[in-house]
């Protein structure tokens, strides 16, 4: 049966700038906001956007990320002749195992975008925190008829030379693409989302596999190809809140931007759900030398000590007389008596032993990894 879009969401990035928090599991899977994983807000605006065929591309650390999604259930895709599948890479016939980029993903994917008969693909990254309607996107891409549609930010000017920049004539074509200019031209930003033609982007990707095999990565190779061959390339503008969560500093500050009621996600907002899948922990509980203050705090925690302008996902274990003072902690984490923790990310399962410390600085947050342990005695010691 046609379909008029298909979503394909790059979840197979390494993470390496997330260091720690990413060695044992992919960066799209890292806990967000107390109760999200990042990659829930790709999944909850295809699902709210209408877009019900979801592929979903892995490579590195998959399991987790694996499990959490399912059959896509907890975001209602798991419907009838479409749904979520999440995709892997296998040996082919031609030698292909790896990913070696972002277009070279989706090539490796045909088969199953074939299977779907979209119309037009979407393109979208696994760890971005934002919300964005697709179909008003496509009703532009459709109004323009392009071969590609590109979703742009506008950024500070001087920011600019940190991304891909997309420089545009009056009615929004793209002229020219710049990846990470030194003297930009403009200041709108590529988010790595895109609309293609499929039939167009598959010719593309297919010849070029039988020739040079030079398309490998969308911003690097795909789009200045299509501008330099005189493919329609149009900007669709994006002016609400997005953020790439892509290393330390930018994941802690989303983290803390989400805390703000008046944030412009208007995460309580019904018309617009953010789902994921949750497991089934008891209410949080706070004990009488408990404290909280301006922070959010998910089921199954235990609150013995002080917790302030503070993320924390589920069933985490705070002891007395410890604080916890604008840090993110993720969920499974025990931290013992006598703890202070400032500016710092908290990994899944890690161990806080009684009396240690984790300090960092809003300049340069401190990282404590999945299942790390951070003080107490030695084997050598005890």
């Amino acid at each position: 049966m046609k379909t008029e879009i298909a979503a394909m969401i790059l979840a197979g990035g390494q993470g390496s700038r997330l260091g720690k928090l990413t060695k044992e599991t992919a960066k799209p899977a890292v806990p967000f906001g107390g109760r999200y994983r990042i990659i829930d807000f790709a999944l909850s605006n295809c699902a709210n956007s209408g877009i019900y065929n979801v592929g979903v591309i892995t490579q590195y650390q998959p399991l987790e990320l694996n499990e959490h999604i399912g059959n896509g259930e907890a975001w209602g895709l798991d419907r009838y002749n479409s749904g979520v599948k999440i995709l892997q890479p296998y040996s082919s016939e031609d030698g292909e195992k790896w990913f070696k980029g972002t277009a070279n993903a989706i090539y490796q994917n045909c088969a199953f975008i074939d299977s779907v008969d979209p119309e037009y693909v979407l393109i979208l990254s696994g760890d971005h925190i934002y919300k964005m309607d697709y179909m008003k996107m496509l009703e532009d891409h459709k109004k323009n008829n392009p071969a590609l549609t590109v979703a742009v930010i506008p950024v500070e000017l001087e920011e600019a030379s940190r991304f891909g920049i997309m420089n545009t004539d009056g009615s929004m074509r793209v002229i020219e693409f710049e990846e990470k200019p030194k003297v930009p031209k403009s200041n709108l930003a590529s988010m790595g989302i895109y609309i293609f033609n499929w039939k167009i982007l598959r010719k593309y990707l297919v010849e070029d596999q039988a020739k040079e095999r030079r398309l490998e990565d969308f911003g690097k190779h795909v789009i200045p190809e299509f501008i330099k061959n005189g493919e329609a390339v149009f900007a669709y503008s994006f002016e609400d809140y997005w953020k790439d969560v892509g290393t330390i500093e930018s994941l802690w500050e989303a983290n803390m931007d989400f805390m703000n009621p008046n944030h412009e996600l208007e995460i309580r907002d019904a018309n617009w759900p953010i789902y994921t899948k949750s497991q089934a922990y008891p209410p949080q509980f706070v004990t009488e030398t408990g404290n909280i203050k301006y922070s959010m705090v998910s089921d199954g925690c235990y609150i013995a000590g002080e917790v302030t302008n503070s993320s924390l996902s589920e069933n985490i274990k705070l002891g007395t007389n410890s604080s916890i003072d604008h840090s993110v902690v993720m969920s499974g984490a025990t931290l013992g008596k006598n703890v202070r923790v400032e500016y710092a990310i908290i990994g899944e399962s890690a161990k806080i032993a009684d009396n240690a410390e984790v300090i960092g600085t809003p300049d340069e947050i401190a990282v404590v990894g999945y299942h790390e342990t951070v003080g107490g005695l030695k084997d050598d010691e005890e």
